[in-house]
């Protein structure tokens, strides 16, 4: 079922959209200062790229006190947009029955792109 609801999601946006996480994240990683931000983007365009079957995780590292400041930089430099976008999307999708489990995965989306520093993207296959 996993592979179903990924491929219709690749489908319908979900290809492209991970592109876009993807290009985003390479043109970060350009600079050197913007390759802490590539990663987090690099996550979430994984996330994108293969949401069924995928769980966001904290890290459990002990870098917790550098995790606050990337995370509020983050949500003013474009995380609350791409959240307000995941959320937009999934409240669009919830409202008819096919559309929730996509729903969801706008939604797990959504709360990895609003603070992505401090967690990680798990890929069970």
């Amino acid at each position: 079922m996993k592979i179903i609801g990924n491929l219709l999601w690749w489908l319908f946006g979900g290809l492209e959209a991970a592109i876009g996480y993807f290009t985003g994240s390479l043109a970060m990683a350009l600079t050197i200062v913007g390759i802490p931000v590539a990663i987090q983007t690099f996550k979430i365009g994984l996330l994108c790229l293969w949401p069924f079957g995928a769980e966001v995780r904290d890290t459990g590292t002990t870098l917790g006190c550098l995790y606050l400041p990337l995370n509020i930089l983050w949500i003013i430099f474009g995380g609350l947009w791409a959240c307000i976008v995941h959320l937009f999307f999934g409240s669009l999708l919830f409202i008819t029955i096919l559309g929730i489990p996509f729903a969801k995965q706008h939604f797990k989306m959504a709360g990895l792109s609003l603070a992505p520093f401090g967690k990680d993207v798990i890929l069970i296959l």
